[in-house]
C-alpha cells in the first residue's frame, strides 16, 4: 500500500516535519515525483520511521540511527557493541550529572545554613 507523505505521518504517528527532516538527514528515501500528483512512500518507510523513534527513545541520535540502519541482522555483533557503547556515555552521563547534584546539595545547604540577607551564599561560593 503506497501512501502520501501526510498518511505516512499518520501511520507513523510524527509530523510531516519529521519526515522531511529524516529525509534531508538521509534516514529516509524521498520518493521520485510523478509528473502529476503526490509522493507516494512504501508500507515500509512506517516501520522504518517506527525504527529511528524507538532507537531514539533508547537514546541513540540520529548519526547512530544511520549506522543502525546500515547494518541488517547479520551484523548482531557489531550492533551489541553500538548498544554497549551508548550504555557507557549514558552511564557516564549519569556519574556526572550525579556528582553536579552533589555540588548544587552542598551549595543548597550552604545556603540553608547561611540565612543572611545581606549577601548569598551561593553566589559567594559560586564567585570564589
Amino acid at each position: 500500500m503506497n501512501m502520501t507523505i501526510g498518511q505516512l505521518a499518520k501511520q507513523a504517528n510524527v509530523s510531516i516535519e519529521t519526515i522531511r527532516y529524516y529525509q534531508r538527514k538521509g534516514l529516509l528515501i524521498e520518493p521520485e515525483k510523478p509528473a502529476t500528483g503526490y509522493r507516494r512512500y512504501p508500507s515500509n518507510a512506517v516501520v522504518r520511521i517506527r525504527f529511528i523513534k524507538r532507537a531514539q527513545q533508547s537514546g541513540f541520535t540520529l548519526k547512530e540511527i544511520s549506522e543502525l540502519l546500515s547494518l541488517d541482522s547479520g551484523h548482531c555483533e557489531d550492533v551489541r557493541k553500538m548498544a554497549e557503547h551508548k550504555r557507557q556515555q549514558i552511564d557516564d552521563q549519569i556519574r556526572d550529572l550525579t556528582a553536579l547534584r552533589l555540588a548544587l546539595d552542598a551549595l543548597i545547604k550552604g545556603c540553608q545554613t547561611d540565612p543572611s540577607t545581606a549577601h548569598c551564599s551561593i553566589i559567594d561560593s559560586l564567585s570564589k
